[in-house]
């Protein structure tokens, strides 16, 4: 029986619209992914939404004038709306501000204080000077005290991986205004880090697949932990379950802590909504996968903190302790972190003004040009650089060229000739030679996605569908009039291939995969999309927000090369992929949907 897989997907923070570097990062890969797991005969739950708590959130809403609830509400709305655009197949995607998210938070926080894994602590607290609210540690930069790097954040140095303190650092200053912090003592919960050490190294020793920028990186900063801050200062975000913590309205759990936790509660409030409440566990325990999808800057979240907090919960960590409310729970099967993708070297930044909506990007180029890029372009292992010049290359020459006039010479021939598909009388050692190749693609790309190996997997399937287009040009079928029979049984393994390729395309290409099945002749869902739908919060009273959702478990595509229907009629195909003719100046395309500092 083929295992179930969690693709938990890291949330977008709801204080604007995201970006082309963010999808790079948490939302083409998980796609890609679960839709081919899905493909495979997998059962896959696919969970995310948006990250609405904390400080930069209240600071958003003051410059756009509205409270912060209806700030993350505005964005909640338009996230959701581009995601379902890019055609990203959650099964939830959620927000932080249900009911059932803090219930779940506030659960997972019980046993972990329960089992001696939080403990109160002073520290010093940042604090704004000319506004007197608190100032989360990313919004803090300064000098690394340990590495001297002088962009280092408030709670992490990128530079060298270090856990930081605000106060550490050298020259800190605030983001959001330049001014020094003040900084004051406060008393806050702790994830005490150091209880997790012996127990996630000898968990780490056992991911020894991992993608080495994250194994590395991880195994390098674990015997370095320490206590970290759960709660901060503010009135907005989730309560804390604690006598003489309860009733402070400015003490709340720290962004962070409640987000990662989002996958847990994103998952219980799938399994709420089909009206099977245990049917999360199918997701979390026993033999299931859990695979995490983000950008680099967020790997130490994932690969160690969250394990932390699931070992905590299921009282393994060093201190040992009882399982919580949700039993054991599995730790991450594999942390899957893609770098930066960048535009002229820097990387794509709203804060610092380089940035291209995907919003912007979809409406202009639709989704699978885009989707197609990051897959074979992107910033799988090494920060990659965005060029416009790079994008219409990619499009024009491998979409529209390759993959785009396969498919619609061989359906248009094949049309012209016999409306519909051919039948195959005798094949020649070049004919088996194709469709073996075409046929071994399955195994060899479906290998690379299960170690979400995007572009080796890409490449693979493009290399099948440039060995067609060379097997067109040789055979010239158009050259056969008088030979029908021959002319049929090159259009016949023609068809066959493009139908494999288009299967072993639909991870990458699902809007235009759809199209290729239908113009081969098929009816059906072949590649499903994501719904968004309205929905009543499950536990507060006359509140509603927008989930993405989908049946994705129909009879759709399969993972394996199946025969063509010889007779299926076919009709004259329009171009799949237009060639882009744009105009690129300086910053992109005439349009440029592009903001530069």
């Amino acid at each position: 029986m083929s295992a179930s897989v969690l693709t938990a997907v890291a949330w977008p923070y709801a204080n604007g619209p995201r970006h082309i570097g963010h999808v790079s990062g948490f939302g083409v890969p998980s796609d890609v992914f679960s839709r081919y797991m899905r493909m495979s005969g997998h059962r896959v739950l696919m969970v995310s939404g948006t990250d609405e708590h904390g400080t930069p959130i209240q600071v958003q809403a003051e410059k756009e004038g509205l409270t912060a609830r209806e700030l993350a509400d505005k964005y909640n709305r338009v996230i959701a709306g581009d995601l379902q655009g890019l055609g990203l197949s959650y099964d939830l995607f959620t927000r932080t501000t249900t009911g059932n998210h803090y219930q779940v938070v506030q659960d997972l926080f019980s046993a972990l204080w329960k089992n001696g894994y939080v403990v109160p602590k002073t520290e010093m607290g940042a604090i704004s000077p000319s506004t007197g609210r608190t100032l989360p540690d990313r919004y803090i930069e300064g000098t690394c005290p340990i590495c001297g790097y002088e962009g280092a954040r408030g709670d992490q140095c990128d530079n060298c991986g270090n856990q930081l303190d605000p106060s550490e650092l050298v020259n800190p200053r605030s983001k959001i205004n330049g001014e020094t912090p003040k900084f004051v003592e406060t008393e806050h919960l702790f994830l005490d880090l150091s209880a997790f050490i012996d127990s996630l190294g000898s968990w780490m020793g056992t991911r020894s697949d991992w993608r080495p920028n994250v194994l590395k990186f991880s195994q390098n900063l674990i015997k370095d932990l320490r206590p970290r801050a759960i709660t901060r200062d503010l009135d907005w975000g989730v309560p804390i379950p604690l006598d003489g913590w309860s009733d402070q309205p400015m003490k709340r759990f720290y962004v962070w802590f409640d987000a990662v936790i989002g996958y847990l509660s994103a998952s219980v409030e799938w399994a709420r909504r089909t009206g099977n409440p245990d049917a999360w566990k199918e997701f979390w325990t026993g033999d299931a996968q859990g695979y995490y999808f983000m950008g680099k800057d967020n790997i130490v979240f994932h690969s160690l903190i969250w394990p932390s907090l699931l070992l905590g919960q299921n009282g393994a960590g060093d201190k040992g302790g009882e399982p919580g409310r949700f039993g054991t729970l599995n730790l991450p099967t594999e942390v899957v972190s893609s770098e930066y993708l960048t535009m002229s070297g820097s990387k794509f930044s709203t804060s610092r003004g380089t940035v291209i909506y995907v919003g912007d990007f979809l409406e202009e180029f639709g989704p699978d040009a885009l989707r197609y890029f990051i897959s074979v372009a992107g910033p799988e292992n090494q920060d990659t650089d965005f060029t416009w010049e790079e994008f219409v290359r990619r499009t024009n020459f491998e979409l529209a060229n390759e993959w785009g006039n396969l498919v619609n010479r061989s359906i248009s021939m094949a049309h012209k000739n016999v409306g519909a598909i051919p039948k195959a009388t005798a094949l020649t050692p070049a004919d088996h030679e194709l469709l073996a190749q075409s046929k071994a693609a399955f195994e060899t790309v479906g290998a690379h996605l299960r170690r979400s190996r995007f572009k080796q997997a890409s490449g693979e399937a493009m290399r099948v569908i440039s060995l067609a287009n060379k097997y067109l040009s040789d055979q010239e079928p158009w050259k056969l009039k008088d030979d029908p029979d021959r002319r049929d049984s090159v259009l016949h393994a023609a068809l066959q291939v493009v139908q494999d390729a288009n299967t072993l395309m639909t991870p990458f290409l699902p809007h235009s995969a759809q199209k290729v099945h239908e113009a081969l002749g098929g009816t059906g869902v072949w590649a499903a999309q994501p719904q968004l739908t309205e929905v009543d919060d499950l536990d507060i009273p006359e509140r509603s927000y927008p989930v993405l959702t989908g049946d994705y478990a129909g009879e759709q595509a399969k993972w394996e090369s199946t025969p063509i229907e010889v007779g299926r009629p076919l009709q004259k195909p329009s171009p799949l992929f237009a060639k882009l003719d744009v105009t690129l100046g300086e910053t992109g395309p005439e349009w440029a949907p592009i903001v530069t500092s």
